[in-house]
C-alpha cells in the first residue's frame, strides 16, 4: 500500500469506465472492493456531469464519501491512487491539525490554497511537457551563441577554451565551425568547457505580513505587489564563468520559468481545482463531539466541524491566484470510528457525506496477497533495493505465509495498524542481510520459513520486546 511510480493508462482518464478505475486500483491495493467501487462511481459522475448541458450542470454536486475502517487498510491509498489515475489536484490533510492546543496561523481555508498549489504543479508539468522540445532547441542555440557568437568574427569557444582545438581555426568557415561545435555539443563532448554567462541577481525585497489567520488573509495579491516592486528595482545582471553543463541548467530554468509561470497557468490551475480537485480529510472521527481526548484540554471539535462545513458544502476561498469555488471539489473523509460513530458528527456535516463505505479488516490471506500481488509489493521493493548491491533476494511461498501470519499475530497482541505492520516485520527480518549486503559476495539470498521463525520467533515469546520492536 505504499507509493509507486504512476502507471500510464491506455485511455484518457476522463474516458475511463468505473470498471477500468477499479482494475487500476487493484494493481496497487488488495481487497476493499466496496471502497474502490464508491470512488470509481464518484469519478465517473464527474465525467457525466461534464456532458450535462443547461442549468443542471452547476446544480449537480459531487457525492462526498465517508470511509470507515481501521488504520492501515487502504483508505488513504485508494484516494491517492484515484487522484494519480485521473491526474488531478489531490491534498491529504488530518482534521486533527485544527484542534491542536495553541494552533496559530493558517485556518481551514489553507486546505484550498494548498490544493491550488497542487493544481499549479500539474499545470506546469503539462505545459513543460508540451513545450519541452522547443525549450531544448532554444537552450541549444543559446549555448552555441556562448561558444561561438553569430555576430562576432572570432569564436568564444576559441577565446575561452582550456583545451587545444582539434581543427585549425583559420581553415574553417564560421558556419562550418558553428556546425562543428553543434555536433560536439550534441554528442556531449563539451560538457566541461567553460563559458561566461550572465545571470540575474534577485534583489526584490521580501514582503511579509503576519496575522492570526495567515499571510494570504491580509491580501491574496502580495505576489503581485512583490512583482511590482521588483520591476521598480530590477535585478542586477552579473557574469559568471561556468561549465556548459551548469550553463544549460541555468538557461533551462530561466526558459521554463518564463513559460510555466504565467497568468494563464494560474487561471488554468484554479479551473482545474474547481472542477476536479480532491481533498482527503483523514482522522475525521477525532473531531466528533463525543471524542474523549487523552492529552488534556483541546480546541472545540464541533467548532472545527463548523469551520470545515462551508468548504464541504461550497464556498469561495481567496487565494493569491484569485478566488476559488469549492462547490465541485470532491471531499473524501476517513476515520476509524472506534471511540465515536459517524452520527456523532454534526448533522450538517453528516449530510454532506452521503456515500458511506466500511472497509474490512485485513486477514492473513490478504497480507499474503499484499506481499506479492501489487505492482509495488514490499517484497519487490526490497528485492530491487538489494539488487543494487548484487544480491538476488527471493522469498519462498512458505516464507510469505509465515510473514503474513506473524504480522496478524502481532496486530492481535498489540494495536492493529493493518498492513503497516508488514513494514516493521520485514525490516526486522531483513536487518542482517540489509546490513551485510554491500560486503557480501554477490549471489542468491532466499528467505525461508526457518529464517522467519529464527528471527521473528523470539519476539512472539517476549510480548514486551515485541511491543517495542515490532
Amino acid at each position: 500500500m505504499s507509493d509507486a511510480v504512476q502507471h500510464p493508462l491506455p485511455v484518457p482518464s476522463h474516458e475511463l469506465l468505473p470498471q477500468d478505475i477499479v482494475a487500476e486500483l487493484d494493481r496497487y491495493i488488495v481487497g476493499q472492493q466496496k471502497a474502490k467501487r464508491a470512488v470509481a462511481i464518484a469519478w465517473r459522475n464527474r465525467y457525466r456531469r461534464s456532458l450535462v448541458k443547461g442549468p443542471l450542470h452547476d446544480d449537480i454536486r459531487p457525492k462526498n464519501i465517508l470511509m470507515i475502517g481501521p488504520t492501515g487498510v487502504g483508505k488513504t491509498e485508494i484516494a491517492r491512487r484515484l487522484a494519480q489515475i485521473a491526474n488531478v489536484p489531490f491534498l491529504k490533510v488530518e482534521a486533527t491539525k485544527f484542534t491542536e492546543v495553541g494552533y496559530v496561523g493558517r485556518d481551514v481555508d489553507s486546505i484550498i490554497r494548498d490544493l491550488v498549489e497542487a493544481g499549479l504543479r500539474i499545470v506546469r508539468s503539462r505545459r513543460l511537457a508540451e513545450v519541452d522540445p522547443q525549450v531544448q532547441a532554444r537552450v541549444r542555440e543559446k549555448l552555441l551563441d556562448l561558444l561561438f557568437p553569430k555576430k562576432h568574427p572570432l569564436s568564444g569557444f576559441e577565446r575561452g577554451s582550456t583545451k587545444p582545438h582539434e581543427m585549425p581555426m583559420d581553415r574553417i568557415e564560421p558556419d562550418s565551425l558553428r556546425d562543428h561545435l553543434a555536433k560536439k555539443l550534441d554528442a556531449g563532448q563539451l560538457e566541461e568547457q567553460t563559458v561566461d554567462i550572465e545571470v540575474t541577481d534577485n534583489v526584490t525585497p521580501t514582503v511579509e505580513v503576519i496575522s492570526h489567520s495567515g499571510v494570504e488573509e491580509m491580501g491574496f495579491n502580495l505576489q503581485g505587489i512583490q512583482s511590482m516592486i521588483g520591476n521598480l528595482m530590477p535585478g542586477r545582471r552579473s557574469r559568471h564563468r561556468v561549465t556548459i553543463r551548469e550553463a544549460r541548467d541555468q538557461l533551462m530554468n530561466e526558459e521554463l520559468a518564463r513559460l510555466a509561470d504565467s497568468e494563464e497557468a494560474h487561471r488554468e490551475a484554479v479551473r482545474l481545482v474547481e472542477a476536479h480537485g480532491i481533498v482527503f480529510l483523514d482522522e475525521i472521527d477525532k473531531i466528533a463531539a463525543s471524542y474523549v481526548s487523552k492529552s488534556g484540554p483541546d480546541v472545540s471539535r464541533e467548532g472545527v466541524q463548523r469551520d470545515l462545513l462551508p468548504l464541504v458544502e461550497g464556498t469561495t476561498v481567496m487565494t493569491k491566484y484569485g478566488p476559488v469555488r469549492t462547490d465541485h471539489v470532491l471531499f473524501i473523509a476517513a476515520g476509524a470510528f472506534t471511540v465515536t460513530k459517524p452520527s456523532d458528527l454534526i448533522p450538517e456535516l453528516q449530510g454532506r457525506f452521503p456515500v458511506r463505505v466500511e472497509l474490512d479488516k485485513l486477514t492473513a490471506a490478504e497480507f499474503e496477497r499484499i506481499l506479492t500481488e501489487p505492482k509495488n509489493a514490499l517484497t519487490r521493493q526490497y528485492a530491487a533495493l538489494l539488487a543494487a548491491d548484487g544480491v538476488d533476494l527471493v522469498f519462498s511461498p512458505a516464507a510469505i505465509e509465515r510473514i503474513a501470519s506473524f504480522a496478524v499475530m502481532v496486530n492481535t497482541m498489540q494495536e492493529n495498524i493493518g498492513a503497516r505492520r508488514l513494514h516493521t516485520v520485514l525490516e526486522r527480518l531483513l536487518d542482517e542481510i540489509s546490513f551485510d549486503a554491500p560486503r557480501a559476495a554477490q549471489g542468491r539470498y532466499e528467505v525461508t520459513p526457518e529464517l522467519v521463525d529464527r528471527v521473528l520467533g523470539p519476539f512472539l515469546k517476549d510480548q514486551d520486546l515485541a511491543r517495542f520492536i515490532l
